[in-house]
C-alpha cells in the first residue's frame, strides 16, 4: 500500500521536535498556514497536527494554536506512567494508609491461619465468590443505600477489574459511552481496549451537562453512561439527588446502562442515593476496598440487575477466573467486624487534614476540590502551559499530573490533579508549598 504524502511531513517534524531544533513551547503554524506551506489541503495539514499530537508531541489549545510539547514530561501521567524514581514525592496516584495497617494484616493472617477452612481458600473459588462472601459484601453496600440480593454482587479484583468486566460483558465494540469530559483515565484506558466511543459531556456545576447528554442522545445511538457521582474523580463533585434522578429519567427514556464508579464515595459523608438504588434496573455499581483500606488489597464489587449475572461471571471467568479466596477472605472478615467501617472513618479525617494543608498552599488559585477529598484539581492562570510547569516539578522532585490522561475530548485544559494520599503530612505540606512556588515562579 503506498505511504500517505503527508506522512514525511509527520517524519520531518517529529524528528525536529525530538532533535530539540523545535523547542518546548515553540507556537507553531497554524493549520491553514501549515496547509499554505507545504502545499497541503486543511484537512491533510489538520491530520498532521493529529498525528503529532497523538504521538504525544504537540498539544492543541483551543483559541492560541499548536505548540510543542515538553517531550522530557512522561506521556499519559495516571495510565502509562513509569514507577516514580527514588527520592521524588509522588503527588500523581493515590494509596492512602493509616498507621498500623501492616499489624491489622499480620493479625488477619493469623487468624486465617488458624481457621478451619484454610484448605478451602487455595481452592478454585466461584467466579463471583462464595455465597456467604457476596453476602457480606451485600451488608456492606446497605451501608451505602444500596439493596442488592447475594447472587446480584459479584467480587472481584479490585474496582479496575470491575470496570473491566463490566465493560467486557455487557458491551460491545463500536458502543458509544457517555462520560464526563475529564474523566478517570483508568476508564479512558478499558474503551481503548474494548474499541468503544467515548462521548464527552461539558461540566455544569457538581455534575455533567443533562442537557447535553438528552441532546447528544437525540443525535446518537448511545449505549451507556459512565458516572462518578459521589466524589468525582478529578473534580470531587458529589451529585445532588435532583439531578440524579434527571439522569435516571434520561436513561431509562433512552434505554442507557448506567455504570457508577463509585471508589471514592466512602469519603463522602452522608450523600445522595446511589444511582443503583434509583434504578436498579439499569445501573452496573463498581467499588473496592483499594482506596478504603488498602491499595495492595485487590478486591472490588459489581453489583449489577439480576439478568446481567452471568454474562459478568463469564467475564470473571475469562480474566482471573476468581478474585483469590485468601483476600477475599480477609476483606469479608474486616467487613464483618467493622474494621472497613473504622478505616473508612479514619481515612475521612486524614483526608481532611490533607485538604486543609492544600487549601492554605493553593490560596487564591481557585482549586476545584472535595474537603473530604484525596486530589485537588487546580486550573492554571491563562498565561501558563500544565506541561511545563509539570516538568518544572519533576525537576523539583515533585511528580503530578497534567489534565492530559483524564481529558475525554480534544481540548485539553491547561491544570493539574494533585494526588493527596500517598505521602506523609509533613512530606506533603512542604511538596504543596513546592507546587506552589514553581507555579509562582513560571513566566508568563
Amino acid at each position: 500500500m503506498a505511504r500517505a504524502r503527508y506522512k514525511p511531513l509527520v517524519d520531518r517534524l517529529a524528528a525536529e521536535i525530538r532533535a530539540g531544533h523545535l523547542a518546548p513551547g515553540t507556537r507553531l503554524p497554524t493549520h491553514r498556514q501549515l496547509a499554505a506551506r507545504e502545499g497541503l489541503a486543511l484537512v491533510t495539514a489538520t491530520r498532521v497536527y493529529a498525528e503529532l499530537q497523538a504521538m504525544g508531541l504537540v498539544s492543541g489549545e483551543a483559541g492560541r494554536g499548536s505548540f510543542v510539547r515538553e517531550a522530557a514530561l512522561p506521556p499519559g501521567l495516571g495510565i502509562d506512567q513509569q514507577a516514580t524514581a527514588t527520592g521524588m514525592v509522588d503527588l500523581n496516584f493515590n494509596h492512602p494508609a493509616l498507621p498500623g495497617q501492616a499489624e491489622l494484616l499480620r493479625a488477619a493472617l493469623r487468624q486465617l491461619a488458624a481457621a478451619g477452612d484454610l484448605d478451602a481458600l487455595l481452592r478454585y473459588q466461584p467466579h463471583g465468590g462464595r455465597p456467604h462472601e457476596r453476602a457480606t459484601v451485600g451488608r456492606h453496600l446497605a451501608l451505602r443505600g444500596l439493596a442488592v440480593a447475594p447472587g446480584q454482587v459479584a467480587i472481584v479484583d479490585g474496582a479496575q477489574h470491575g470496570l473491566a468486566v463490566t465493560a467486557m460483558a455487557l458491551l460491545q465494540p463500536g458502543d458509544v459511552v457517555a462520560v464526563d469530559a475529564l474523566t478517570y483515565p483508568g476508564f479512558k484506558l478499558l474503551a481503548q481496549a474494548h474499541r468503544l466511543e467515548l462521548a464527552p459531556l461539558p461540566a455544569a456545576g457538581a455534575g455533567p451537562d443533562l442537557d447535553a447528554l438528552a441532546a447528544l442522545c437525540r443525535r446518537r445511538r448511545v449505549r451507556a453512561v459512565y458516572a462518578m457521582p459521589t466524589l468525582h474523580n478529578p473534580l470531587g463533585w458529589v451529585t445532588g439527588l435532583a439531578r440524579r434522578r434527571q439522569l435516571v429519567a434520561i436513561a431509562r427514556r433512552h434505554g442507557l446502562l448506567l455504570i457508577e464508579d463509585a471508589a471514592y464515595a466512602f469519603l463522602a459523608p452522608n450523600p445522595p442515593a446511589p444511582l443503583a438504588a434509583l434504578a436498579p434496573e439499569c445501573t452496573v455499581y463498581v467499588s473496592g476496598l483499594s482506596k478504603s483500606v488498602a491499595t495492595g488489597l485487590r478486591v472490588g464489587f459489581v453489583a449489577a440487575p439480576a439478568d446481567c449475572m452471568a454474562r459478568i461471571e463469564r467475564a470473571i471467568r475469562a480474566t482471573t477466573w476468581n478474585t483469590p479466596g485468601v483476600m477475599t477472605a480477609i476483606a469479608c472478615g474486616w467487613i464483618e467486624d467493622g474494621t472497613v467501617l473504622r478505616l473508612e472513618s479514619g481515612k475521612r479525617a486524614d483526608a481532611a487534614a490533607r485538604q486543609a494543608l492544600a487549601g492554605q498552599a493553593f490560596a487564591g488559585l481557585h482549586p476545584v476540590r472535595h474537603p473530604n477529598g484525596y486530589f485537588v484539581w487546580l486550573p492554571l492562570p491563562a498565561e501558563l502551559r500544565a506541561d511545563k510547569v509539570a516538568q518544572a516539578l519533576l525537576h523539583e522532585g515533585v511528580a503530578v499530573s497534567t489534565a492530559e490522561p483524564f481529558s475525554a475530548g480534544g481540548q485539553v485544559p491547561h491544570a493539574l490533579r494533585v494526588a493527596l494520599g500517598s505521602v506523609p503530612l509533613d512530606t506533603l505540606g512542604t511538596a504543596l508549598a513546592t507546587v506552589r512556588r514553581v507555579i509562582d515562579a513560571q513566566p508568563p
